[in-house]
């Protein structure tokens, strides 16, 4: 490690009061669960899932974006890359998914972390559900995330006295029920964010274990920290027999639009092309590399016909922002970064298998458009304004931690390029995310690009697949709901060209979609009729052909209702 990396380690270890060595709170009790082996030399790999925030499906470099991932290019080039890999549309519901392997609403959150008193929507994690962490922590292995939880229910307190704690004028000893706590869920060491939205400066509901960190130091950035974490974490196990599961879930690149100035400046001039000119760059590069081809997925026509960068009076402001939005993504790298050569330095890599991918395509919001509030400060905390340019005013260009910014519906449709939508939109757009493998001891053709259709469901039991663990039934007296998911092994492997689930399903405010093989239905919101479009032919969704096809509409409707009763679906306006 650098020294300067290796000082502000220090700096922030002293303050979080040495979190590579917080052991959880409590220990979950055991579950039914089997183990690979009981002799004395563990071989069975460690396991790494890193996920990204709002990240577009083309943003990184080895996904045809122009921002400086060489990580992340090298895991992609070494490994394998996805290109029909599917999350939820949003944040919290693709965590759930994820930790669990169950669509979100058998999860309990079916739309944000508030509860809605319905089964589907308690806002946290199901009494009736297990994690990745519980279960390989019973199979022998050692756990520990850094990062976003954003599974437990997020509380408002109301008004002042809720901006007085976000802007760290006030403290309560908790964020949510401690209980909710991934120390709580089967890791061993936890050090992160509780709630979703954070000041990457000063982050909001920060915690060691279960305890408040009440205090950053004065050159703290949240990405070096969550990289720092992991390495520190790596450091530690990799002194152990036992294999290691690691979760690090980054906030990058989700609003606000935070980013160290050195790193902002590397991109300065990159976005003053405008939206389609990047737009075409990358979808040629897309093709290039071979992660789509054109006569499947053509491009989509920008979204904003009206919108033309010649005669935008917000190029300046703009160009700032995508610029801060692949500042945050390269910084978010350069940890990566670390922590691969973390595991290398250890001897861990090449028995190690490395999964990155997103919680859902690039965002279209601005925060400006929601004002201060629930999780949203007004002040720093030295008592600094926070601007939240509505009118994308150069006096509060983003970057820095007193405005509060988004990318805004424009990039984000860039950012997603070939694809419609974005975030909270369950259009290819707001779904589909980068999505890299690398395991050196299994996958043989690196570099390879697979199209089997996966979604963030399987992610759990190709993990167990992994680790040779088995998914309990039950969990402290609780009967555990089966897990929707399957495992990836043989797609990863290159045994198949089948997708690995063949019924995919989707529902969140009211956006709604079913994949069956190539087939797939999907409406934008609750109101509006099905659209029915042939992946395998027109994969961007450009030829609605519903029309033509009245009973493949008509029957899958039919099984999207039968899955959504099942699912505990209760859509709402």
């Amino acid at each position: 490690m650098k020294k300067k990396n290796r000082n502000q380690l220090t700096k922030w270890l002293w303050v979080t009061g040495c979190l590579a060595i917080v052991a959880c709170d409590q220990k979950p009790k055991e579950t039914n669960t089997t183990t690979a082996t009981d002799t004395k030399e563990d071989t069975r790999p460690n396991i790494v899932v890193i996920m990204a925030d709002d990240l577009g499906f083309s943003d990184l470099g080895c996904y045809g974006g122009e921002v400086n991932t060489p990580a992340l290019n090298s895991l992609a080039e070494n490994g394998l890359r996805f290109n029909a890999f599917y999350n939820t549309s949003r944040c919290c519901p693709s965590r759930a998914a994820l930790l669990t392997g169950q669509y979100p609403h058998q999860a309990g959150i079916g739309r944000m972390t508030m509860d809605q008193g319905q089964p589907g929507y308690k806002g946290t994690l199901d009494e009736h559900t297990v994690t990745i962490a519980e279960v390989l922590k019973t199979a022998g292995y050692q756990t520990a995330m850094t990062g976003k939880w954003h599974v437990s229910i997020t509380e408002d307190h109301g008004d002042q006295e809720q901006l007085d704690w976000l802007n760290h004028q006030k403290d309560y000893e908790t964020f949510s029920d401690t209980m909710s706590y991934p120390t709580h869920r089967g890791f061993d060491k936890y050090y992160g964010n509780i709630w979703g939205v954070v000041d990457y400066f000063d982050p909001f509901s920060l915690v060691n274990g279960t305890k408040p960190v009440k205090e950053v130091p004065k050159d703290f950035y949240y990405t070096d920290a969550i990289g720092d974490t992991a390495v520190a974490y790596v450091e530690q196990f990799s002194k152990n027999k036992d294999p290691f599961f690691l979760y690090v879930a980054h906030c990058a690149p989700h609003w606000p639009l935070m980013a160290p100035e050195e790193e902002i400046e590397k991109y300065k001039d990159t976005y003053t092309v405008g939206w389609r000119k990047i737009r075409e760059e990358r979808y040629k590069r897309l093709i290039d590399k071979g992660i789509i081809q054109g006569d499947v997925a053509q491009l989509s026509e920008f979204m904003f016909q009206d919108k033309k960068w010649d005669a935008n009076t917000d190029k300046v402001w703009d160009a700032r922002a995508m610029a801060t939005h692949a500042a945050m993504i390269d910084r978010m790298d350069q940890n990566i970064g670390k922590l691969i050569n973390k595991l290398e330095e250890t001897g861990e890599l090449d028995n190690t298998v490395i999964f990155f991918l997103s919680d859902n395509g690039a965002s279209s919001e601005r925060p400006s458009q929601y004002g201060i509030g629930f999780d949203r400060p007004s002040e720093t905390r030295a008592g600094t304004p926070i601007a939240y340019p509505v009118d994308k005013n150069t006096d509060a260009l983003p970057g820095p931690e007193t405005t509060m910014s988004g990318i805004g519906p424009q990039w984000a449709n860039t950012a997603n390029t070939p694809f419609r939508y974005w975030k909270a939109k369950v259009y290819e757009g707001g779904i589909t995310t980068p999505f890299i493998v690398h395991w050196p001891k299994k996958i043989q053709d690196k570099g390879a690009i697979r199209t089997n259709a996966a979604h963030i469901v399987d992610i759990m039991p190709t993990i167990l697949d992994i680790a040779q663990a088995t998914y309990p039934e039950e969990r402290n007296g609780n009967t555990v709901t089966p897990a929707v998911g399957k495992s990836m092994v043989a797609a990863m492997e290159g045994n198949t060209q089948e997708n690995v689930n063949e019924v995919l399903f989707w529902e969140h405010f009211g956006s709604a979609a079913l994949r069956k093989g190539d087939w797939k239905l999907v409406k934008l919101t609750e109101k509006d009729p099905w659209e029915l479009y042939n992946l395998k032919t027109d994969r961007t969704e450009l030829h609605n052909v519903a029309a033509e096809n009245p009973e493949v509409v008509k029957a899958m409707q039919k099984e999207w209702k039968q899955l959504a009763d099942g699912y505990e679906v209760y859509p709402k306006p």
